[in-house]
């Protein structure tokens, strides 16, 4: 998981959507195996993405960085990153609530690694994760080389 928020990293603000994941995605079986926080911008963002994907199986999800801000750059760095779209995730994430349309997340395969993009709110985030987190074990299961029924 990778919280992207220049308060956080400045300390200036404290990260609630990251804890909020974590336990949601627990609660729903999941073991996190990983929790970062790295600085807005194209480049922070592509390089902690480069560095947790690698040699991963698994969903590596990020909150932050997903809106109109100027400096809400996580969808253009996952672009560069990802192998594969898998542009549907994004499409139900945007249907969750009023405002979801505002988020410009992205997903997307690197290998057998699973990112998502998701809000950096937490009830944003949390509710964004719900509306797909059916589908994740299918697609990580479909990556690591299983074949649909």
């Amino acid at each position: 998981m990778l919280t992207v928020s220049d308060g956080v990293v400045a300390g200036t603000r404290r990260d609630e959507s990251g804890p909020a994941l974590r336990a949601r995605l627990e609660q729903a079986g999941f073991r996190v195996v990983s929790e970062e926080v790295c600085a807005d911008g194209i480049e922070p963002v592509a390089e902690a993405l480069r560095r947790l994907a690698a040699g991963y199986a698994g969903l590596l999800v990020t909150t932050g960085g997903t809106g109109l801000s100027p400096r809400d750059l996580t969808p253009e760095a996952t672009a560069r990153v990802i192998e594969r779209a898998v542009p549907g995730f994004a499409e139900v994430i945007r249907r969750t609530d009023s405002r979801a349309p505002l988020s410009r997340g992205v997903a997307g395969c690197v290998g057998a690694c699973l990112i998502i993009n998701l809000p950096g709110s937490t009830t944003g985030a949390v509710e964004s994760l719900e509306s797909v987190l059916d589908l994740v074990p299918h697609a990580l299961a479909l990556l690591d080389g299983e074949r649909p029924h």
